[in-house]
């Protein structure tokens, strides 16, 4: 049995390689993300690892704020001289490290990242941990010089001696760049820029009395652990938190961690999807293999075979077809990896791929997952192969349908009818729900039904869809459009199990379509509708400015009104005993002259006024929360008060006043508890009499010198959102794309198998008179009819999956249903094109046939 059945695999094995690219494409995704995961990891590891200072004291805060708000945590200078004192202390010093930085070079071109990398300004210390060396000129004296990063430099063509213009919380100020230093450690992608030690503080933080951490080394013989202990003893940790080494590189790793997940659970989502497809390929191949094979397997059963053996020897061939697979697989998943490595370096992040990590974690998830995947695929067929009795099966004359396909599919309609009907129900109460957590619950339920379902009970529909579908072809085509759509509907189970594979990507990006229309459609609406200034002044990455762009706006001739906006971390204390961290903003007066805002109790003036605060209705039922609760409020830096609610408004969530709870509040209560915060955006109206046409390339000239900020309208900030979106589905069109590239392979490899399979029909055909063209049609004719039918089935499950998802959406404020009919339309044209080009090679084939080597084919 093992040698018939290796010189079965060996015969089979043109007919096997295209199952075993869905195997490949799958592994290799998921070989490609856990190794490129892992080269990141173990090089941040050391990055972090080798510049962390031994012990590092800095402030301690359970809200993170830099980043939204632009405010800077700090500690005193002078603590320094407290931690040099420590015993075990060899050295310390104040650190000055800040991202809130922008630096444009004398175009006035920002000459940082554009990948989201931040731009760090530091002071300068040669240390032999410090990330860089001086490779050119010489390091930063006094005020006016300062040290630049060599990629960046050569990235933007920065030369020593050239004026850069910095932009930083306190103000700007311009620096000439005096050295160039060289990265000794992986480039995470960020642009370095370093000043005098002397100066950092005034310049970064505003006062030199200032530094955002104290670093400390450890004499010989003083482990960090105990130094930490010293040190905590010192300057007590309820107010600085005090972290060794390890733990730096720790918490830096675990912030990168965050980066790292997304592309490995993209990667793994385009896995996810080939593997899915793959099972329909490698099913459909192995029982149309299976079918061929009855007389074969059924003298093999008559020679002494039993059943066990027989369903042993399908299942060993599908483990040798994994194997290949796998190994394949891995070998591409290495090439995917260092090609990720290639495309961060392109933007930005130096890896080495001579330092690429393949743990053993690898090698054993891609076999597993190669191997289990066919396994699993292979195991129905090798169960009905062993089924067949052997008298059946001498009887067969070989060129029949797939295995089972002569059995009625009552069982198919029970089953697919039960978990049909319990998917139904689950999407109905995801359109009935009220709260967003069950909605989406009964949402991700009822997709994994109605997906189980319409594959188990797909057969079923083909031949009243295809009828439909094909019903044109005899007037079109004639007698051979007649028998493309009867082979079509000659096995239901092949031709449901090759749809299903083009059925599953369809489904998805006819869901997610739905969903992003309609998330579109909804933003619209809501910009229409809220945002009333003639412009908007933002932050191109949404990160926070300083308050010179503010003035200069407001001093720009026909500018009438600017409002403020500044955003900040917060903790809540809810009166439900629930403590909620979440995002507020921060308005300065006039807020109604620039929004249009519907308030459900109090108003504007009561959101706005000094100790007090809004929120969302919604949210305030929820967590019971009324008109003039008294809620306990905690800002970045550990600074507490209490907050009055003045107001409560009815606003839909995609209104953008804040995240979880809508929370704002007036702009000087914000300043009182986040003094050092810079302006999230600027609204802007014109002046009466100033039309906002003309106004707006004054306004573009008058901060032409802060390249980083974007003046946008409401047609560009509808723009803007549409293309936040569409990354989404970018990502969607990726997965369809794979997706289609399976499917192409299943059908290609069914057609193949089906022509094999019909080969003395074929030769009958070319003898009464078919000729070459009208057989290459009539296999395009079937493959185009099996491609529709798959898209049919899949955009109609897409657009009943789209529209549940637009109803958890509308719970948090986003309402508008939107069906993207001009995709739906390219969507079904495209299943066309997808039929053609599957059809090609086995059109070729069955046309070129020698018509009395055919005829006499068994």
């Amino acid at each position: 049995m093992l040698k018939a059945t290796l010189r079965s695999f060996l015969a089979h094995k043109g007919r096997l390689a295209l199952s075993a690219l869905a195997v490949i494409l799958s592994v290799a995704f998921v070989a490609g993300s856990l190794i490129f995961s892992d080269t990141v990891s173990r090089t941040f590891d050391r990055l972090f690892a080798s510049t962390a200072a031994d012990v590092t004291v800095q402030p301690r805060e359970d809200l993170r704020s830099a980043r939204t708000s632009g405010a800077v945590q700090t500690v005193p200078a002078a603590l320094r001289d407290r931690v040099a004192g420590v015993d075990g202390v060899a050295a310390a010093r104040a650190e000055v490290s800040v991202r809130n930085v922008v630096v444009v070079d004398r175009r006035n071109r920002s000459v940082g990242p554009t990948t989201g990398a931040p731009t760090v300004a530091a002071a300068w210390y040669a240390t032999d941990r410090s990330p860089v060396r001086l490779t050119s000129g010489h390091a930063p004296r006094g005020a006016g010089e300062a040290l630049l990063d060599a990629d960046t430099a050569g990235r933007r063509h920065v030369r020593i001696g050239d004026t850069l213009t910095v932009q930083a919380q306190p103000g700007a100020f311009r620096v000439r760049v005096a050295g160039i230093a060289t990265f000794t450690t992986t480039n995470p992608g960020a642009a370095l820029l370093y000043l005098d030690p002397a100066v950092a503080g005034r310049e970064l933080l505003g006062s030199s009395a200032r530094a955002t951490a104290v670093a400390a080394d450890a004499a010989p013989g003083v482990s960090d652990a105990e130094l930490k202990r010293r040190i905590g003893a010192v300057v007590g940790t309820r107010t600085y938190e005090v972290k060794t080494a390890g733990e730096q590189a720790r918490s830096a790793a675990a912030a990168l961690g965050t980066f790292l997940d997304v592309v490995k659970y993209v990667m793994l989502g385009f896995a996810g999807v080939a593997l899915l497809v793959g099972v329909f390929l490698i099913v459909n191949t192995f029982s149309m293999l299976i079918a061929q094979r009855t007389r074969e397997l059924g003298l093999l059963r008559a020679l002494g075979a039993d059943r066990r053996q027989v369903r042993r020897s399908v299942l060993t061939e599908a483990l040798l077809l994994g194997l290949v697979g796998s190994t394949l697989g891995l070998a591409a998943g290495i090439g995917l990896a260092f090609g990720l490595i290639r495309l961060m370096s392109a933007f930005g992040m130096h890896l080495r791929a001579a330092e690429m990590v393949i743990g053993w974690g690898t090698p054993v998830a891609a076999y597993v997952v190669g191997l289990g995947v066919t396994f699993v695929a292979a195991y129905l067929p090798a169960r009905r192969a062993a089924a067949v009795s052997p008298m059946a099966a001498l009887a067969s004359d070989g060129v029949g349908e797939t295995a089972g396909a002569g059995r009625p599919l009552r069982t198919r309609a029970i089953a697919g009818a039960v978990v049909g009907t319990a998917g139904a129900a689950a999407l109905a109460g995801c359109a009935t729900a009220t709260r967003t957590a069950r909605a989406a619950s009964l949402l991700g339920a009822g997709v994994v039904l109605t997906l189980i379902a319409t594959v188990v009970a797909g057969p079923l529909l083909v031949r009243p869809v295809i009828r439909v579908l094909g019903a044109a072809f005899p007037v079109l085509f004639g007698p051979v459009g007649r028998m493309s759509r009867r082979n079509a509907l000659r096995d239901p189970r092949r031709t449901g199990a090759t749809a299903a594979a083009l059925m599953v990507g369809l489904a998805l990006v006819g869901g997610m379509s739905v969903a992003s229309a309609s998330m579109s459609a909804s933003f619209d609406r809501q910009i229409d509708r809220t945002l009333g200034a003639d412009f908007v002044v933002q932050n191109a990455n949404f990160l926070p400015f300083t308050r010179q762009i503010a003035d200069r706006a407001a001093g720009t001739p026909g500018v009438g009104l600017v409002v403020r906006q500044r955003r900040t971390p917060i903790a809540v204390r809810l009166p439900d005993g629930r403590r909620v961290t979440t995002t507020a903003a921060g308005y300065g007066r006039r807020l109604d002259d620039v929004a249009h805002i519907t308030y459900a109790r109090g108003g504007s003036a009561a959101a706005l006024a000094d100790g007090h605060l809004a929120l969302d209705a919604g949210y305030a039922e929820e967590h019971g929360v009324r008109i003039g609760s008294v809620l306990p409020v905690e800002f970045p830096g550990g600074r507490r008060t209490e907050l009055t609610v003045g107001a409560l408004t009815d606003q839909d969530a995609a209104d953008g006043f804040g995240t979880e709870g809508g929370l704002f509040l007036g702009l000087p209560t914000l300043q009182r508890y986040v003094p050092d915060g810079q302006d999230a955006a600027l609204y802007v109206n014109a002046a009466p009499g100033t039309d906002p046409a003309r106004l707006r390339p004054r306004l573009e000239r008058a901060l032409g010198s802060f390249p980083q900020v974007q003046v946008r309208d409401q047609a560009d900030y509808k723009d803007l959102v549409h293309d936040q979106i569409a990354v989404l589905l970018y990502l969607v069109y990726a997965l369809l794309g794979l997706a289609i590239v399976i499917a192409v392979l299943g059908v290609v490899n069914t057609l193949a198998l089906s022509v094999v399979e019909r080969t003395r029909e074929i030769g009958l055909l070319r003898a009464i008179g078919l000729g070459r063209r009208q057989v290459r049609r009539m296999i395009r004719l079937e493959s185009v009819v099996i491609a529709v039918f798959g898209a049919v089935l899949g955009l109609g499950l897409g657009l009943v999956w789209g529209v549940c998802m637009q109803r958890v959406l509308a719970l948090r404020g986003l309402t508008a249903l939107a069906i993207p009919w001009g995709t739906i339309v390219a969507v079904v044209l495209g299943s066309v094109v997808v039929g053609v080009v599957a059809a090609l090679l086995p059109a070729l084939r069955a046309s070129r046939m020698n018509v009395l080597a055919a005829i006499a084919h068994e």
